[in-house]
C-alpha cells in the first residue's frame, strides 16, 4: 500500500509546476535591524521543535545500544564506557561521551517486522489501516507547536524531511505534509525563469483559479491545495530559505558533524530548527543487514551516526537549544538476535532500543532491560504508542487531546500510548 507521503510529495511538485518554474515575485524582504535580528533569533532558539533521525531499514540496535558480551548471540563488538549509567558500543565513542544528555529504552517491544508496516507504524502510532491515513510524528508535532506558536512568523514549511520522503499528514491535510529536500539543501523549480511582473500576473491567475474552486465547495482539496501554494510563495520569496544553505557554516561546523550526508543532514536540521521549524526528520537508511552486519557497521554507518548525533547534540546543547529541541534516533525495529548463515541479522520487532534526548526528557537513563542473549525483555514494555506519547509529552503537547477525522471518527495522540515515566523527572 502506497504511503500518504508520496503522494503528498507529489501534490506539492505539481502545484509547483503551476508557478511555471517561476521564484521571487518580489525581493526578499529588507533585514531587520540588527538588534531586531538577535532578538528574533533568540526567541526561535527557545521555541520548541524536534529532530527524528530515522535509520531506516531496522537498525541492529542490538549491536548498538543494548550489547551482549560473551553470549552466542552477541557478535564480535565490544561494550564501551559512557558518561551514562550504561556501556554502548565501542564503535559509537563520540556519542559515549553524550549519554549523560541522551536516554536509552531498551525494552522496545512493537508488532510489525515488515518494512512498510513497521515504519508507518512508529512514525504514527497506529498500524496501518485501509479506511484513514494517521498523521505522522512531524505533521502531528508540526500542527500543535504551530498553534502554540502564535508569535512566529514562520515562512518555511513547519515538517521538512531531508534526504527523503516522511510519512505523511493523514487527516491533518495538506499544509502539514513534508517538504522534501536533499542533504545539501537543494529545493528544485525555486530559481527565475521569468520576468516579476509576469510571475504576478500567474499568481494572480493561479488564485482566481483557487478562490473559484474554494467558492463552488468542493471539499478540503482545494482548500489545502491553496495553502500549500500559500506557503510555496512564502517559501518563494523569504530570506528563511537560507536555513538550508549549510555552505554558510565554518569549516569547523560540518568536520564537527560529518562531510557526509547524514552529517549534512543533521546539520541543516539544526540550522532549520534555529530558523523556528517545528519538527525536522532526517532520513538515513540502509540499516537491513541481512548479511554481513558487522563490517558495515563498522566501516560505514556506526561511524557516519557517532559523529553526526554526537555533533547534532553538542551543538544544540552549546547553542543553548537543547532543553527545547527533542531529539529521537530509531528504526522501524530491530534485528534478530540469532546471526544467520549469511553473517547478518534479519527483522526482529520483538525487543529493541531507541535513543532520546533534550526538550523535557531527562538524560542519563536507561529504561527497561532484555535478557543475557537479548530474546526477550525482563520487566516492562514498551510500544510505538508509548514512544510517541513521550515525545509529545516531551515537547508539551497534551496527550488527552483528540482528533476527529473528515468522517467525524475520533483519534487520540499516540493512539492513546502513555508517556514512559522513566524518562521524566
Amino acid at each position: 500500500m502506497p504511503t500518504i507521503a508520496r503522494s503528498c510529495d507529489i501534490t506539492r511538485r505539481q502545484f509547483m509546476q503551476h508557478l511555471a518554474g517561476a521564484a521571487a515575485w518580489t525581493l526578499p524582504a529588507a533585514s531587520l535591524a540588527h538588534s531586531l535580528q538577535v532578538h528574533a533569533k533568540e526567541l526561535r532558539r527557545q521555541r520548541k521543535g524536534a529532530i527524528l533521525v530515522w535509520l531506516g531499514g531496522g537498525a541492529s540496535t542490538l549491536d548498538m545500544w543494548d550489547l551482549k558480551p560473551g553470549a552466542a548471540t552477541g557478535g564480535p563488538f565490544r561494550p564501551m564506557a559512557s558518561s551514562g549509567p550504561a556501556p554502548i558500543c565501542e564503535h559509537l565513542p563520540l556519542i559515549a561521551q553524550r549519554m549523560h544528555q541522551l536516554s536509552l529504552v531498551r525494552s522496545m517491544s512493537t508488532r510489525e517486522a515488515d518494512h512498510g508496516r513497521g515504519r508507518y507504524y512508529l512514525h504514527t502510532g497506529y498500524p496501518p489501516d485501509r479506511t484513514v491515513q494517521h498523521p505522522s510524528y512531524g505533521s502531528l508535532v508540526a500542527h500543535e507547536l504551530a498553534l502554540q506558536q502564535t508569535d512566529v512568523d514562520l515562512k518555511l514549511p513547519p515538517f521538512i524531511s531531508i534526504g527523503g520522503v516522511s510519512e505523511g499528514p493523514g487527516f491533518l491535510g495538506m499544509s502539514y505534509a513534508p517538504f522534501v529536500v536533499s542533504p545539501t539543501g537543494q529545493v528544485s523549480d525555486l530559481d527565475l525563469e521569468v520576468d516579476v511582473q509576469r510571475f504576478r500576473q500567474r499568481v494572480e491567475a493561479l488564485q482566481a483559479v483557487e478562490e473559484g474552486f474554494i467558492g463552488q465547495q468542493r471539499g478540503p482539496a482545494a482548500e489545502d491545495h491553496a495553502k500549500i501554494l500559500a506557503r510555496a510563495l512564502d517559501l518563494i520569496t523569504t530570506s528563511q530559505r537560507e536555513a538550508f544553505q549549510i555552505e554558510r557554516e565554518p569549516a569547523a561546523a560540518l568536520q564537527r558533524y560529518g562531510d557526509n550526508n547524514l552529517g549534512r543532514s543533521c546539520l541543516m536540521a539544526r540550522r532549520l530548527i534555529e530558523a523556528g521549524v517545528p519538527f525536522v526528520e532526517v532520513d538515513y537508511g540502509g540499516w537491513d543487514h541481512h548479511a554481513n552486519i558487522f563490517a558495515s557497521l563498522q566501516n560505514d554507518k556506526l561511524p557516519a551516526l557517532d559523529r553526526a548525533l554526537s555533533g547534532l547534540v553538542e551543538d544544540l546543547v552549546q547553542r543553548g537549544m537543547w532543553e527545547h529541541t527533542a531529539v529521537i534516533c530509531l528504526g522501524e525495529f530491530g534485528r534478530t538476535p540469532r546471526i544467520n548463515a549469511n553473517g547478518g541479522r534479519d527483522h526482529w520487532a520483538r525487543c529493541w532500543s531507541v535513543v532520546v534526548g533534550g526538550a523535557g526528557f531527562t538524560g542519563g537513563r536507561v529504561i527497561g532491560q532484555t535478557n543475557a542473549d537479548g530474546t526477550q525483555i525482563e520487566g516492562d514494555s514498551y510500544s510505538a504508542e508509548d514512544l510517541m506519547a513521550s515525545v509529545c509529552h516531551a515537547l508539551g503537547i497534551p496527550l488527552e487531546k483528540t482528533f476527529k477525522t473528515p468522517s467525524g471518527r475520533p483519534m487520540k495522540i499516540a493512539n492513546g500510548g502513555q508517556a514512559i515515566a522513566g524518562l521524566f523527572g
